[in-house]
C-alpha cells in the first residue's frame, strides 16, 4: 500500500513538474470563430462564444487553407503540427494533428505553449516526423530544432491538411483560427476551413 501511495505521489509530482514546465513556455493564444464578412482590409467574425470582433488584414497576413484528411497521410518526413497534452511519461497525447504541404515545411517549427479551444493550456509541437510506430493508434517521433517529442495520436483525433490559401477564400460562414500580430489589431495569419471544415487546432 505504501509503495502504491509513493508511486501515485511520484506520478502526481511528475505531472505537476510537466505542467510547471509547460507554464514556463510562451503561450500562443489563437482566436477562433466564424467569418461574418470581409470589408476591404477588415475581417469581421463571431467568436465561438458569440462575440462579434474585427481584425485587420495586411499584405503580410498569411492565409492557410485547412481541409480534412486521415491518419494515413502522415508519413516519415512529413512536417506536422499538433496541439497536445503532456503525459506523465514525458510523451504528448495529440488533440489534433495538422499535416503541412511540403512547401510550408518549417512553419511555426518548435515546441511551445498553446491555448486550446476549451481555454485550457497545452502544447503545440511543429516538426518533422521521424520514426512511426502503430500501437493503439500511432506514435510519432517529431523532431524540431533543439529537440524532439514522442507524440501519441489516438485513432479518434481530427487530422487536417494545411496548404497555402488566398484571401478570396475568406468568405462569410467559413470557420477560422486567427493568429494576431504583436500589435493585437492585425492578423499575422488566418487558417480557414475548406468547404465548411472547422480547423481543429
Amino acid at each position: 500500500m505504501k509503495t502504491a501511495l509513493h508511486t501515485t505521489f511520484g506520478l502526481l509530482m511528475l505531472g505537476a513538474a510537466i505542467a510547471a514546465q509547460a507554464a514556463d513556455m510562451p503561450v500562443v493564444k489563437p482566436l477562433r470563430g466564424t467569418i461574418d464578412s470581409v470589408q476591404a482590409d477588415t475581417l469581421n467574425y463571431t467568436t465561438r462564444a458569440g462575440q462579434h470582433q474585427s481584425i485587420m488584414l495586411t499584405d503580410k497576413t498569411g492565409i492557410r487553407l485547412i481541409s480534412k484528411t486521415d491518419l494515413d497521410s502522415i508519413k516519415a518526413d512529413s512536417f506536422v503540427g499538433s496541439a497536445a497534452i503532456p503525459q506523465s511519461d514525458g510523451s504528448l497525447k495529440a488533440l489534433e494533428v495538422t499535416v503541412f504541404e511540403a512547401s510550408l515545411k518549417g512553419s511555426g517549427e518548435g515546441h511551445y505553449g498553446w491555448e486550446n479551444a476549451d481555454g485550457t493550456t497545452g502544447t503545440m509541437t511543429n516538426g518533422t516526423v521521424g520514426k512511426l510506430s502503430k500501437a493503439n493508434g500511432r506514435t510519432l517521433t517529431v523532431q524540431y530544432k533543439g529537440g524532439e517529442k514522442q507524440l501519441v495520436v489516438p485513432e479518434d483525433v481530427p487530422i487536417a491538411y494545411v496548404q497555402p490559401g488566398e484571401r478570396s477564400e475568406l468568405k462569410a460562414g467559413a470557420k477560422i483560427v486567427l493568429f494576431p500580430a504583436d500589435d493585437g489589431k492585425s492578423a499575422r495569419g488566418v487558417a480557414v476551413g475548406k468547404d465548411g471544415f472547422t480547423p481543429p487546432m
